[in-house]
């Protein structure tokens, strides 16, 4: 199968580099055409020492798409008061959850880990004629350097996969504006295309119902109530027309539909809320809190807007959230673990890339 039909108007001097035809004898070689796909994530600090931390705070809270108060307003009040002490209060958190072997944060650690896995994948079906790499939104590894890097190894086309299933401002919007503002600094840009939500694609919904099935099945006792955890967002962004709320409920309905759960069952509720405004709900930490006052002594909680366990899940959910459950009455908290790098989520993200891919390979 031929990688592309404009692949014919090189001449191929070594495997991997090739000289234009009817070139001048002294025109550089150029890389061999090739396909690109990018994993992309939110974003981890490089350590969690203050000024890591404060680095990777200003960067994430100084985004217009997280916090859009005018500039006025918000960047002196977040860099002289908010910068000035939450670096110390996030870093305590990440150090509780840091992967200390490599470290790294474990999203950083995972991240890595899915993109090794359907490297294989892809390069067992097309070889070296797709690359596969992951880039952070905030922190290292950066967009610019990787689609830079993707570029100079030949991918003409690259397919930037934002790893957020349901469609939100703050999260896949802000990716795809990072890789558009590196295309603003190209001379010569890659066509570029983007991941939508798969909130809705059947291999997802398998690998998260999947979870859910086996974390009960492990349970010494049986959840009665599972709660669909999401990352909240200002109320106003529904406001505005941002689909995420939507599609946080549509995919908690979902999940119900192939768990074949009863409605009391499973709940949708919302958290990290950060800031005095209102924002969507109900709050998770409150929540868990009222089911236990309720009499719900056995509780889930899963993420299905993370695909891979971070410091809002290993820290937020399993401490915070998970405290706030059994100081009010609660017995056992099951927490299940997001999607990572399990074989149907690699299943999942390669289903999804083909598909983007059409036409591409």
């Amino acid at each position: 199968m031929a990688a592309f039909e404009h692949s014919s108007d090189a001449e191929q001097d070594s495997p991997g580099e090739g000289r234009l035809r009817h070139a001048p004898a002294d025109h550089p070689s150029l890389p061999r055409a090739k396909v690109g796909v990018v994993l992309v994530n939110l974003g981890t600090p490089d350590a969690t020492d203050y000024r890591s931390m404060r680095r990777y705070l200003s960067e994430f809270l100084s985004d217009r798409r997280v916090v859009d108060h005018p500039r006025w307003l918000w960047q002196p009040l977040l860099q002289l008061v908010i910068l000035a002490r939450r670096p110390f209060v996030s870093g305590e958190a990440y150090r509780s959850i840091w992967n200390e072997e490599l470290d790294e944060s474990p999203l950083l650690t995972i991240t890595r880990q899915q993109t090794a896995r359907l490297a294989e994948r892809l390069e067992a079906a097309y070889g070296d004629r797709v690359e596969v790499d992951f880039c952070m939104r905030y922190g290292n590894p950066s967009t610019d350097s990787v689609l830079r890097r993707l570029q100079a190894r030949g991918c003409e086309r690259i397919l930037f996969f934002p790893l957020y299933p349901q469609y939100g401002s703050p999260t896949t919007a802000t990716a795809n504006d990072q890789a558009f503002r590196t295309l603003m600094r190209l001379k010569w840009q890659p066509a570029i295309r983007t991941v939508p939500a798969y909130y809705r694609h059947p291999s997802y919904l398998e690998a998260l119902s999947a979870s859910v099935r086996e974390a009960y099945d492990a349970a010494e006792t049986a959840p009665e109530v599972l709660v669909a955890s999401y990352h909240g967002v200002p109320k106003r962004y529904l406001d505005q027309g941002d689909p995420y709320y939507c599609h946080c409920r549509q995919t908690t309905r979902l999940l119900q539909e192939r768990l074949e759960m009863p409605d009391e069952a499973i709940e949708t509720t919302f958290q990290s809320k950060f800031g005095p405004e209102e924002w969507v709900g109900p709050a998770t930490v409150e929540r868990v809190a009222e089911l236990a006052r309720e009499g719900r002594r056995h509780i889930a909680v899963i993420s299905p807007a993370f695909s891979a366990d971070c410091v809002e899940t290993l820290e937020e959910i399993q401490q915070e959230i998970r405290d706030a459950f059994l100081e009010a009455g609660g017995e056992t908290f099951t927490y299940v673990p997001c999607l990572n790098d399990r074989e149907d989520h690699v299943t999942a993200l390669e289903a999804i890339a083909l598909q983007e891919l059409s036409g591409w390979l």
